[in-house]
């Protein structure tokens, strides 16, 4: 165990670097991922019937794509294309394009259970479109989807382990590298596994400060 423990502190570095590229990899993906679910929402709910069906339609075919093999496309199928994108990127991508799709989802939802009074009214004192989505209706719907959202962001920090396979260097790859160089899979794999859950809970306790901020508003 000693000798474990030694290895993991003699490569301390590539699991910094592991953790760093995988929060990286969360916080930039999770940023495109909401400003792109929140301009599918309003193509899904505010568009033309063959844009609404159209947008639909996209967003069954990503959420119905497995997550590794949209990752496989990125990284290994855009070279045939002439493309060709390093390991981090098409990681990153991959990420942005699979959450980008259930974020929609779970807004759109949101949007259809709020109640359409509040958005009369706000049509009746003259708002414009846009000050109706920016005012009234995505703060509603970010804070009644804020569990919704939490859980997508873990999803989203479980799935980076996914991209080792295509050579990311994230958490899962350090663990990786030390059991495939020095043949201790218990210790790595454990520590692999206490950083993710530590990120994990991280959101978590953002999601529910969140939520109950939201109930203090809805019941003041």
């Amino acid at each position: 165990m000693n000798d474990s423990l030694s290895i993991l502190w003699k490569e301390r570095e590539l699991f910094i670097s592991g953790t760093i590229d995988t929060v990286l990899l969360v916080i930039i993906a999770g940023l495109l991922s909401l400003i792109g679910g929140v301009l599918l929402t309003i193509a899904m709910k505010s568009g033309s019937k063959s844009l609404q069906n159209f947008t639909l339609f996209i967003v069954d075919i990503a959420r119905s794509i497995p997550f590794l093999l949209l990752a496989y496309i990125f990284y290994y199928g855009l070279p045939q294309l002439g493309l060709r994108l390093p390991a981090w990127w098409a990681g990153l991508f991959a990420l942005t394009i699979y959450n980008t799709a259930y974020l929609g989802e779970i807004f759109r939802s949101s949007w259809s259970n709020l109640p359409n009074e509040q958005i009369e009214t706000g049509r009746a004192f003259g708002m414009t479109k846009f000050t109706l989505l920016k005012n009234i209706i995505f703060p509603q719907i970010f804070l009644n989807s804020a569990p919704l959202i939490g859980s997508q962001f873990i999803v989203m920090i479980k799935d980076t382990a996914f991209l080792t396979i295509i050579t990311v260097q994230d958490i899962t790859f350090a663990a990786n590298f030390i059991n495939t160089n020095y043949f201790k899979p218990f210790a790595p794999f454990v520590l692999a596994l206490a950083i993710y859950w530590v990120l994990c809970h991280i959101v978590e306790i953002g999601v529910n400060r969140i939520t109950v901020l939201a109930d203090k508003r809805r019941f003041s």
